[in-house]
């Protein structure tokens, strides 16, 4: 503390980072970083990444805080994609050629500004509708209208490409979606949380999130996943590049995690969604069983090395590895993974949102001031 600081300031104590502090009481998910549990409303979620659809989770995610809710989300969500493709003749070729995050949030920030049921599923459907037009059009083609009948994820997939996708690589997208879709206080939620509190709206609360998502400490990350694994290239380089990576201080991508003092619960649901797909016939390229075996072969001497190098710190797998193999096997470009990310996590934006406005509270946290003694003005 600076010798400046009068004595109740050097009284207060200041978390870094909100470390430890409590800041919300919430029903939708928790994190149990020491035992390496995530539990999404009473439920492993592992489970819910097996077992049940992006459409049944959002359900779980968003019940009780919006009147009237069909007991099917499906069919309203599928509306909802077609309402939110309408915006998408604001996307001229200028916004498109932005990075694919900062282009499907300006398109976000068309919709407008509500907190009911409608606004909750337009802005639910407006990643998986934004983010194929975005990279159709920066690639040159143009944007592929959504079909209601199909599932969230399978309509995704089918407005990237233009061609159906299989149900494997639907319920691989699905999975993903499920691992996502909350994860406690982290950094975009909390932004959520905070504007939701002001009463700005649901819209205002999602752009918070997906801007903080944006940063490479958090939703950011799993591209350069994609970059490490490419940059090193086979199994046999793997231990001296990633041992240069450390002696360079380069954080090794996929590994460690602010709550997790285990292997994050998230990594093994992805993994075994690769595991699945790669096991499907249908699939166009074979490629997948192949990179699966040579990220495993990477992951493996990753952690060795760094329980070798840095036997102080739980460095274990995060969600960020098997995300990144799991979207580069669906055939969806790097620079769009946070984009996917946002398409799973804006249900628990929302969902938080609503338990936030509950409360009637506006978020108001206090600072310690730190700066030079009050001075006479000249």
């Amino acid at each position: 503390m600076s010798k400046g600081l009068s004595t109740p300031q050097a009284a207060a104590h200041a978390a870094e980072g909100l470390e430890g502090v409590v800041a919300a009481h919430t029903v939708l998910s928790d994190v149990d970083g020491q035992a390496g549990r995530l539990t999404i409303r009473g439920y492993a979620v592992e489970d819910l990444a097996h077992r049940a659809g992006f459409e049944d989770v959002a359900h779980l995610l968003l019940d009780g805080f919006f009147d009237a809710m069909p007991s099917d989300l499906a069919p309203a969500l599928g509306a909802a994609r077609v309402r939110a493709f309408a915006e998408v003749a604001a996307l001229d070729e200028g916004l498109a050629k932005r990075d694919p995050v900062e282009a499907v949030r300006a398109l976000i920030a068309r919709l407008p500004d509500g907190d009911g049921l409608d606004t909750a599923l337009l802005l639910i459907a407006a990643p998986a509708v934004f983010t194929p037009a975005v990279l159709r059009v920066a690639g040159g083609q143009s944007p592929v209208a959504p079909d209601p009948a199909l599932s969230h994820a399978a309509d995704m997939l089918a407005m990237t490409r233009g061609v159906p996708a299989t149900d494997g690589e639907a319920r691989a997208l699905d999975a993903y979606l499920v691992t996502v879709c909350d994860h406690g206080l982290n950094a975009s939620t909390f932004a959520a949380r905070v504007v939701a509190s002001t009463r700005a709206g649901l819209t205002s609360a999602v752009l918070a999130g997906i801007s903080a998502l944006k940063g490479p400490l958090h939703g950011g990350a799993p591209g350069p996943v994609i970059e490490m694994l490419d940059a090193i290239g086979t199994p046999d380089n793997a231990e001296a590049w990633l041992l240069n990576a450390l002696a360079r201080g380069d954080r090794l991508m996929g590994f460690g995690h602010r709550i997790y003092r285990v292997r994050d619960p998230r990594a093994d649901a992805l993994k075994a969604a690769i595991r699945q797909l790669a096991q499907n016939a249908s699939l166009a390229s074979n490629a997948v069983p192949g990179r699966l075996a040579f990220a495993e072969a990477v992951e493996q001497a990753a952690l060795r090395i760094l329980r070798e190098r840095k036997p102080d710190r739980a460095l274990e797998t995060n969600v960020e590895f098997y995300t990144a193999l799991l979207l580069e096997a669906l055939g969806l470009p790097p620079a769009s993974f946070t984009c996917v990310f946002a398409m799973g996590r804006t249900a628990g934006w929302i969902a938080h949102a609503r338990e936030q406005l509950a409360t009637g509270k506006l978020v108001r946290p206090q600072s310690v001031y730190v700066g030079p003694r009050t001075k006479a003005a000249a």
